[in-house]
């Protein structure tokens, strides 16, 4: 069970030891900017979708809030059937689901292949296999649900760039898969980093992943977060 879980599903007691136990290890993943792909769809004039995995949904979701030219990103589950879509049914490791997010994007101010960037250098960290810091899991596996063709191809090919590359200090582990559908999480998931920033696993984990954005993606890190809730403003 993960620390976040046990901080959702067992009351006071543990909030506070959850606190206690956070406030002496921080799983944070180092961030550090990878070199772009080398090759990107080509522009588009209209928004598109990716879905992708890595670690709690929550500092997925909060990072891409914060890119500009992400029109939405809405925390979700990924990999399983409709019927087990629940969080506490994809808590067990056993729905084949992945915490997952679906970010559509205007490829004309951030594209598929900044996206990728994005996710590699400051969103997850690929060389862990079926877990992310303190979450174990194959719900916390790393793993890209590609649209279409075009975008598991430049996905395939960037990951090979970077293995090639040695960008990581161990073999790059993220999956990508085609996509087959998107069920979105509980309400009380969605802009969970930003409503909760004083929460002591989102301040360990996650807070750390969107400075990172900031610090390595000046041009496109927005201060205000694009909520679920002001997504079509």
């Amino acid at each position: 069970m993960s620390q976040r879980h046990m901080i959702l599903g067992f009351g006071a007691a543990a909030l506070i030891a959850g606190a206690l136990w956070a406030n002496s290890h921080s799983y944070a993943e180092p961030a550090a900017r990878v070199p772009a792909p080398r090759a990107d769809e080509a522009p588009r004039a209209h928004l598109e979708t990716i879905v992708v995995a890595g670690g709690c949904f929550w500092g997925v979701q909060g990072v891409f809030q914060h890119v500009k030219g992400v029109n939405q990103a809405i925390s979700g589950y990924s990999g399983g059937s409709r019927a087990n879509a629940h969080y506490e049914l994809v808590g067990t490791g056993e729905t084949g689901h992945a915490e997952s997010v679906r970010i559509t994007f205007d490829p004309r101010i951030v594209s598929y292949g900044k996206i990728l960037q994005i996710y590699f250098s400051v969103a997850t960290d690929p060389t862990e296999l079926n877990r992310q810091g303190p979450d174990v899991g194959s719900q916390y596996r790393s793993v890209i649900f590609a649209a279409d063709a075009t975008q598991k191809k430049i996905a395939e090919a960037y990951i090979a760039q970077l293995d090639k590359a040695h960008v990581f200090g161990a073999p790059i582990v993220t999956r990508v898969d085609s996509f087959r559908a998107f069920y979105p999480a509980e309400g009380y998931h969605q802009d969970y980093a930003t409503l909760h920033p004083d929460n002591d696993y989102i301040a360990e984990n996650d807070l750390p992943k969107i400075e990172a954005l900031r610090r390595l993606f000046p041009a496109l890190y927005r201060p205000q977060a694009k909520l679920v809730g002001t997504a079509g403003e």
